[in-house]
C-alpha cells in the first residue's frame, strides 16, 4: 500500500520519514515517491494491505544500481499484544526491495528468506553491501 496511505496515525509517519531519510542518507540522489502505486482498479488489486510502499527515484540509470527506480515494500504483521492500544503500530517481518528500468524489474531483495539479491542484472557489490545497510536500519526502525 503507498505509504502516503499509511501515514494515518503520528508513529506510523514518523517511521515513513524515518525510512526516506535512512536511504537518502545511502543514495543522497533519490528522490522519495510516497505513491509508487497507480490509483485504478488493475493497479490495487495487486497492492499488498499489508506493506508500506516506497519508491525512490534517481536521475537516470546506473550501472552500480542496474536500475533507474528502486521499490522498498515494507511487509508488515499486527502483534497480537499491541491489539488493545487505541491505534497500534505494526512491525515488520522483512522488506522486498526491487530494481526497475524502463524494461522492467532487473533485481530483488528480500530479508525475509537468505537477504541474497535475484535477478538477471544485480548491482554492485558496493551498492549491495549499502542496499542491506539500510534494511538492517529500516527492521530496526519498525521493530526496535
Amino acid at each position: 500500500m503507498n505509504a502516503a496511505e499509511r501515514a494515518t496515525s503520528l508513529e506510523t509517519t514518523s517511521k515513513i520519514a524515518a525510512i526516506v531519510n535512512l536511504f537518502k542518507q545511502e543514495f543522497p540522489d533519490a528522490k522519495a515517491d510516497l505513491k509508487p502505486w497507480v490509483n485504478d482498479p488493475d493497479t490495487r488489486e495487486l497492492v499488498d494491505p499489508d506493506s508500506i510502499d516506497i519508491g525512490f527515484h534517481f536521475p537516470g540509470w546506473s550501472p552500480r544500481f542496474q536500475s533507474r527506480s528502486i521499490l522498498v515494500q515494507i511487509r508488515l504483521f499486527q502483534d497480537p499484544e499491541s491489539m488493545d492500544v487505541a491505534a497500534p503500530v505494526p512491525k515488520s517481518i522483512g522488506a522486498e526491495v526491487v530494481g526497475f528500468t524502463h524494461a522492467g524489474k532487473q533485481w530483488q531483495l528480500s530479508t525475509i528468506q537468505a537477504w541474497d539479491f535475484e535477478g538477471e542484472k544485480i548491482p554492485s557489490e558496493e551498492i549491495q553491501f549499502q542496499l542491506k545497510r539500510f534494511c538492517r536500519k529500516l527492521l530496526e526502525v519498525f521493530n526496535g
